[in-house]
């Protein structure tokens, strides 16, 4: 054998694979693309100069031209040359595909990029209002539709339904499955927890801690089964909210190991968790460092908090909520922390969304105890504008009426100076606080505190008057999953305890609660007082729209009207445990000319003249004739 021409034939092999090698290498660096998003957008937004974010290996040192005659609006580059932000002007664009040509010296490659149609009268798309019932499901514990997705290969956390803090396998397709019962319960809208993919090692259930916000969890299925979720529940004259969540991200989104700028989130450097005193945000004589830790704060450590007054971030959190809106054909957001977020940049956030869809509702979860802090956050508030602040949110959550009945009043059998039917009553003297009344989200439970059978140790007397409260005062009811069967759980034994399954979800269940003939008597009896007042609500504009009228309480029992200038309808709450003779006499300025009342329960009319005599711990609701 001639080893010399042998090991000059393995040094030219050596060296052309070593070129191919080199040349592999500068083409993968050069021509990767790993993310593109907004993944595409639409031809004719209010929201035209749309702000597109190309990733991939020092993707920054590339020059960057457009197709099709659209113009580059502007070109932003951070410390990161692994991102580039390229803005592109599509008013009076109309649907087309686009190419994006990324050349560098000699080198260049493309990548394809949509503007779609939007669908017929899209901007002007009619949200959730006061006559609505929404029914909030924790997307993991309602039902298993699909047990083939309980666990994906490439995230963390498996199904473990022994663990109460594990995923169990609910998704979107049990929703799906069971959208006749939660009609038939009187519900007009669902808000499911967050189903954006979350990929914490645990704990991802709630997924609060989103690792991807533009695909689905693939535990709860795919992009395409949330367009069939609003599909199947706009056939059924149903709503689809999204649980939107601006103030943090998860620890494992995939931006968390390569950070367009270090001040995508905040830092102090590295972590330092919020005060939670919301009340330092309008509070003249907070200390700006508070002021600053309860904005800037991480809500927990496995949460970064999204930094909105970095401009980028902004508005690419205003482009997916309203890419999400678009494209998932969605009927409104509750919006997670809304007051731990940057106040003026989640105005901005807000307001561009409702600019783009004027009739578009966003409650805000604003945690507080007392009605003026609340009120300082809807939109066009007086307390607010004291400040020169406008939030632009239209609802908030009436947070001190759940206060009330989730911690007790309905034990409290005696009526005292504070206590008793008073706590309710006063609740309601500070509506005046409030821009919009109508606006506000009425609950007694979600999926964050006790459950109100657990409270109540499923007293259906106290249940009956909880459900009958919010079903008839201003405002938009919220029922928890599960509560209209019965359901428990307590905060005390942990989060899991008050997300437990829903009965009949997943294959085997014993207890199958989604039908009748699978219900226990005692959950046949919470759910056929729900449904009837919550469907006797649905077609009832007084109470939806009606101003209000109430007496202050005697002997434990408060009595209000609900009144426009078609309908009245009368509410006796009788929270003592003594039979209770209410003279109608009291209430003439209200009753005016009506001469009976037809109770909505239990269809029994009474004689507006006599006095009604009502059992204790019980409620009526007189539609007056």
């Amino acid at each position: 054998m001639d080893y010399t021409k042998q090991t000059l034939r393995l040094c030219a092999f050596a060296r052309l694979t070593k070129l191919i090698t080199l040349l592999m290498l500068s083409t993968s660096t050069f021509a990767q693309v790993d993310r593109v998003e907004p993944p595409f957008w639409w031809s004719d937004m209010n929201l035209s100069d749309v702000q597109i974010m190309f990733y991939g290996k020092n993707i920054a040192q590339n020059e960057v031209s457009v197709s099709n005659g659209i113009v580059i609006k502007g070109i932003q580059k951070t410390e990161n040359p692994n991102y580039v932000f390229v803005t592109i002007d599509t008013k009076n664009t109309t649907a087309q595909d686009l190419v994006f040509t990324f050349k560098n010296k000699n080198k260049s490659f493309t990548q394809n990029y949509s503007l779609k149609s939007r669908k017929e009268n899209s901007k002007f798309r009619k949200s959730f209002d006061s006559s609505d019932m929404i029914y909030l499901i924790m997307s993991d514990r309602f039902a298993n539709g699909n047990p083939n997705n309980d666990s994906d290969k490439i995230l963390t956390e498996k199904v473990n339904r022994a663990n109460k803090d594990g995923r169990h396998g609910g998704d979107i397709e049990g929703m799906i499955k069971n959208l006749d019962y939660i009609k038939e319960l009187g519900a007009t809208a669902i808000w499911p927890t967050p189903l954006c993919e979350d990929n914490d090692e645990r704990g991802s259930y709630h997924t609060y801690g989103q690792s991807d916000v533009y695909k689905i969890d693939a535990r709860f299925g795919t992009n395409e089964d949330y367009l069939r979720l609003s599909s199947e529940l706009h056939k059924r004259g149903m709503k689809n909210i999204m649980d939107y969540v601006t103030n943090h991200w998860g620890y494992k989104h995939w931006m968390m190991n390569d950070l367009p700028t270090y001040d995508w989130i905040h830092q102090f450097p590295g972590y330092a968790q919020t005060n939670y005193r919301m009340s330092t945000q309008f509070d003249t004589n907070a200390s700006k460092k508070d002021f600053d830790l309860c904005m800037d704060g991480w809500f927990v450590k496995s949460m970064p908090d999204l930094n909105q007054s970095n401009p980028l971030v902004l508005n690419y959190l205003t482009q997916n909520a309203i890419w999400w809106i678009e494209y998932a054909d969605l009927d409104g957001f509750r919006v997670d922390t809304y007051s731990y977020n940057d106040k003026t940049a989640i105005a901005r956030w807000t307001k561009a969304i409702t600019d783009e869809y004027p009739n578009f509702n966003i409650v805000g979860e604003v945690w507080m105890y007392d009605q003026a802090q609340m009120a300082y956050w809807q939109k066009d508030s007086k307390i607010g504008a004291i400040q020169s602040y406008n939030s632009n949110l239209p609802s908030v959550m009436d947070f001190t009426l759940q206060d009330a009945i989730a911690n007790g009043v309905f034990n409290e059998d005696k009526q005292e100076w504070r206590n008793g039917m008073v706590k309710v009553y006063e609740n309601f003297n500070n509506d005046f606080l409030y821009p919009n009344i109508n606006n506000l989200l009425v609950f007694f439970e979600n999926h964050d505190t006790n459950r109100i059978n657990e409270f109540y140790k499923n007293d259906f007397k106290k249940y009956q008057m909880a459900v009958s409260l919010i079903a008839t005062v201003r405002g938009i009811p919220q029922v928890y999953y599960g509560s209209e069967i019965g359901m428990a759980g307590s905060k005390n034994v942990g989060d899991g305890d008050i997300r437990r399954d829903f009965p009949g979800g997943w294959n085997g269940d014993t207890n199958n609660a989604f039908t009748k003939s699978g219900r226990t008597e005692e959950q046949q009896k919470f759910f056929d007082f729900t449904s009837k007042i919550f469907n006797w609500r649905k077609t009832k504009s007084v109470i939806h729209n009606g101003k209000t009228m109430h007496y202050v309480p005697e002997n434990n029992v408060y009595v209000y009207f609900r009144y426009d200038e078609k309908q009245t309808v009368m509410v006796v709450m009788n929270n003592s445990t003594d039979k209770q003779t209410i003279k109608t006499a009291r209430f003439q300025e209200n009753i005016k000319n009506y001469k009976s009342g037809k109770d909505v329960i239990s269809e029994k009319s009474f004689d507006l003249k006599n006095d009604i005599e009502l059992e204790g711990k019980s409620v009526l609701i007189l539609e007056l004739n």
